[in-house]
């Protein structure tokens, strides 16, 4: 079966292929990359283990976690060789983590009640000014659990939270297929880094980075 994604279609080597020929066919692969791979059956995931930040080329990291989620993800016990036919595989390709940001202007109306009266400022000249040359309307990391679900962008985003005692988890943007609200997409996230579920932090106590993929897929 080829793997697909981006309407590029990469066949499955067959046994007379070898890695060098591969590679060279798929120049892209020897460059750095990230990747998350995902293995499915029957609709349940299987296992699924990655990379957030690229340390080797993305063939190699791709090799790699293929064998890690088949035979290393805690959660799972080892795929068998009977399963083998049954599963789907899913390569995610990571883009760069970014913190998560929020105009300063907006936000801080927002969390005073004071949008109104903070955008009709905004339209008098001289005050408007001020605002660009006290430095308050720029973009800053959200601050709270608040902010961050306004912002994100479900279907969209991959997101990484972490906090100050080194907890942390990430899901894939994949994972809004099956909690598609922000809130529950929070949580879940949360309870994942063994943090409380229900945590709502208001003083960026939470790190709240974003990313995108770009998915392959088994078909």
């Amino acid at each position: 079966m080829p793997l697909s994604g981006n309407g590029c279609i990469f066949e499955h080597p067959t046994a007379a292929d070898s890695t060098a020929s591969i590679l060279a066919a798929n120049p892209w692969l020897n460059e750095p990359g990230a990747c998350f791979v995902t293995l499915t059956e029957g609709g349940r995931l299987r296992g699924c283990i990655g990379s957030l930040v690229a340390h080797r080329s993305l063939g190699k990291d791709v090799a790699e976690h293929a064998v890690d989620a088949a035979t290393r993800d805690p959660r799972f016990t080892p795929v068998t060789a009977a399963e083998y036919p049954l599963l789907n595989v899913e390569v995610s390709v990571l883009g760069e983590p970014e913190p998560i940001t929020v105009n300063s202007c907006d936000a801080d109306s927002r969390g005073t009640g004071s949008k109104t009266a903070t955008l009709a400022s905004l339209q008098s000249g001289p005050q408007t000014d001020a605002v660009k040359r006290d430095g308050s309307n720029v973009e800053r990391p959200v601050r709270s659990r608040t902010e961050l679900e306004e912002v994100l962008r479900p279907g969209k985003d991959g997101l990484i939270l972490a906090d100050r005692r080194g907890r942390s988890a990430t899901f894939l943007p994949q994972v809004w297929d099956e909690l598609p609200d922000p809130h529950d997409f929070v949580a879940h996230l949360l309870a994942k880094a063994g943090i409380r579920s229900s945590y709502d932090w208001t003083d960026s106590e939470i790190d709240c980075q974003r990313y995108e993929v770009t998915a392959y897929a088994e078909h």
